[in-house]
């Protein structure tokens, strides 16, 4: 499933809004869908991150009161069948990409599918600060001396050697009542990310703000972690909403919706009238953390 094309962002704070227009020729998406067949095998336990010799710090993205919203851009790169393709990716990502992106204020995140996938998927997630450092970054990313070296030898692979054969992009506003990308407090071996589509935009936003007035609170309450959340300005299955949230493995996972759903500020909040009819599909994605992940 793939993005087909930049869409008008509804409802975006007029200078994030003017500052993204300037920029959509940065956004390239993919229509080139793969045939292959796929294959799933389930895991019977998550995999935790380790064995890796590569240490990244994590970053703080706490905003300071007042501060701009997070612009977050979710990445699915559908790998090759290239030789070593995931790990050639991977190694462009921790001798070039991160560091950049780091020097610029940008938190990096990697996920593997918990599930095994074929062919092999690999989810990213870049946390900028705010649209104009999205810009900045964007525009600077192929000029910056340091960049260009270190990926040198990712730029020389030939189109034969090509470690993905595309990959999918999704520009992400942070929700106000979540303003910045959160790294959990403690080590976590499972991530769950959730796609909560909408039949309207209308229904899009009222749910946005079931989100922001009262569902974040409750998630926060029960002792959910979350990662993000985020608005779809650009990607498939719009309009949409996107979060992640953290967890210890499928059974905590489990444990803690259970306590979700069965709290009386749910089955209070659910039924109200101006929340009726807010997401039309939901798509769970089961993720574990990539070992040089700064989530």
């Amino acid at each position: 499933m793939y993005i087909h094309d930049m869409l008008f962002f509804n409802n975006f704070d007029e200078k994030a809004q003017n500052a993204l227009k300037q920029f959509q020729h940065f956004l390239f998406v993919s229509q080139k869908p793969c045939k292959m067949k796929r294959r799933s095998f389930l895991k019977n336990s998550v995999l935790t991150a380790g064995g890796a010799a590569f240490a990244l710090p994590a970053l703080s993205t706490q905003p300071a009161p007042g501060s701009e919203k997070n612009l977050f851009e979710l990445r699915i790169y559908h790998i090759s069948r290239a030789a070593n393709a995931k790990g050639i990716l991977e190694e462009y990502f921790k001798d070039a990409l991160i560091p950049y992106l780091n020097k610029n204020k940008v938190s990096f995140a990697a996920f593997n599918e918990y599930s095994l996938e074929e062919p092999v998927k690999l989810f990213v997630i870049l946390a900028y600060p705010d649209a104009s450092s999205y810009l900045s970054v964007q525009s600077a990313w192929f000029s910056d001396p340091v960049f260009l070296e270190a990926s040198k030898k990712y730029n020389k692979l030939p189109a034969s050697g090509a470690v993905y054969n595309r990959f999918e992009t999704f520009l992400l506003e942070a929700f106000d009542q979540f303003p910045a990308l959160r790294i959990p407090t403690e080590k976590k071996g499972l991530f769950e990310l959730r796609i909560y589509e909408s039949a309207s935009e209308d229904a899009g936003r009222r749910k946005i703000a079931m989100f922001n007035q009262e569902e974040i609170a409750l998630f926060l309450k029960v002792g959910f972690q979350p990662v993000f959340f985020g608005k779809v300005l650009a990607g498939e299955y719009m309009p949409a909403l996107i979060y992640m949230l953290g967890f210890k493995d499928m059974a905590d996972r489990d444990t803690a919706w259970n306590r979700f759903a069965s709290h009386d500020d749910w089955n209070t909040m659910r039924v109200k009238p101006e929340y009726a009819d807010t997401v039309s599909n939901i798509r769970r994605i089961f993720l574990t953390p990539a070992p040089y992940s700064q989530v």
